[in-house]
């Protein structure tokens, strides 16, 4: 879905600022144009769903074994 904002552009310095009046969300580049299209990618990576965190379910189990081996032990 794409939806129009408003930007406003000055330079500062060598640079062309892009900030988005709407979103705080800000971008520059060496041209007017240049900065237009870092926003516009800003805004993307802005408005993009966050990726799905998967929180692994721990828990302790027992375990019951006949023979350790020499370099395994078990505390009770």
């Amino acid at each position: 879905m794409k939806q129009a904002l408003t930007a406003r552009i000055f330079q500062e310095g060598n640079w062309f600022v892009a900030q988005c009046l709407e979103v705080d969300v800000a971008s520059q580049g060496e041209t007017e144009t240049e900065a237009l299209i870092n926003l516009q990618e800003a805004l993307e990576l802005h408005f993009e769903p966050p990726c799905a965190t998967v929180i692994p379910q721990l828990q302790k189990i027992p375990v019951r074994a006949k023979h350790l081996g020499n370099n395994l032990s078990l505390k009770p």
